[in-house]
């Protein structure tokens, strides 16, 4: 019996060893297993986490494949917890850490990155990118409080393969900029110049600055302009909430022949007429948003502008305008 009980011991401690030699160093694997794991992991999760433990995990956190692609646009809804913006993000300490992160992912790119999504960016850390970013692909900026048509002459100049731009809301941004876009971006075929609901601004109230909202592009036209005009090329067009008119429409359905999607949602300032004129001229298009949208009373009041269900051709759109 002493001898079998001898035995069993010797087996288990024979088990306990096999186990032991089973047990890795996580920090001892080599940097391209790290970089295979670390690419299933989101970006924030290597942001905050991976990039914290050890020295080498912060190495192969940096791996420039990991950097192909720089969206931020996840956490960004997953922190909003449902709603589109929040009035941190429209300070300049909040501006400072989207500038701090955006710098990083270019560096790390080490000019293999092809994608940024990110949002209230500014000139200095979008300039940044696009220096390091030759092969930049798909840019989406939206809500960019302070970026300038001196961050767009970077892009544009450094980033000749741009595909799709997303500068909506970014109000400091002019018409110019279309112009040095149709001069170096040729594969440019998706442009994103939505603007922010100015019809009913209490949608915005309480997060976007009042003077931000003030400040609303009025140059429509001038912008529908120069898009026809140097960037007629584009397949998808989405220019919500705009200012242009009939005229401004009108000037984009001659020239951006090749439009498959047109969103014109919120055009408060188009006629029915035009809308379907536009329709008629644009040969290739597939999805034509149209600018319906509801203005309740309370923002519009009846007796303020005459009776409500008072309309002429020019109301034809269900935009009740001013």
């Amino acid at each position: 019996m002493a001898e079998e009980a001898g035995v069993g011991a010797d087996c288990r401690d024979g088990d306990r060893m096999e186990v032991a030699n089973e047990i890795r160093d996580w920090s001892e694997l080599t940097s391209v297993c790290l970089t295979d794991i670390f690419r299933r992991l989101s970006l924030e999760d290597r942001w905050r986490g991976v990039m914290t433990v050890c020295r080498s995990w912060l190495q192969a956190a940096k791996d420039p494949t990991l950097f192909y692609s720089f969206d931020l646009e996840a956490a960004f809804e997953t922190a909003g917890a449902g709603r589109p913006d929040t009035p941190f993000w429209w300070t300049p300490a909040f501006q400072r850490r989207v500038d701090a992160m955006l710098e990083s992912a270019s560096l790390f790119g080490a000019g293999g990155v092809r994608e940024i999504r990110v949002r209230h960016c500014s000139d200095v850390s979008l300039c940044f990118a696009a220096e390091r970013s030759p092969n930049l692909e798909i840019l989406s900026v939206r809500n960019s409080q302070c970026l300038t048509d001196a961050s767009i002459l970077a892009i544009t100049s450094l980033c000749p393969l741009l595909k799709e731009l997303d500068i909506s809301n970014c109000y400091e941004i002019s018409y110019k900029s279309f112009e040095m876009i149709g001069d170096c971006c040729p594969n440019l075929i998706v442009l994103k110049r939505n603007l922010l609901n100015w019809l009913d601004p209490s949608q915005h109230s309480g997060v976007v600055p009042d003077e931000y909202l003030r400040a609303c592009p009025q140059d429509g036209d001038r912008e529908a302009t120069s898009i026809a005009q140097f960037i007629p090329w584009l397949k998808h067009l989405e220019i919500r909430f705009s200012k242009l008119t009939s005229a401004g429409l009108i000037s984009i359905s001659e020239g951006c022949r090749e439009l498959e999607l047109l969103d014109l949602f919120g055009c408060a300032n188009l006629t029915g007429r035009a809308v379907e004129q536009a329709h008629a001229n644009l040969k290739s298009i597939k999805t034509l948003v149209r600018p319906n949208f509801y203005i309740p009373r309370s923002v519009y009041h009846a007796e303020r502008y005459g009776h409500w269900r008072l309309y002429d051709e020019r109301f034809q759109t269900n935009v009740f305008q001013i």
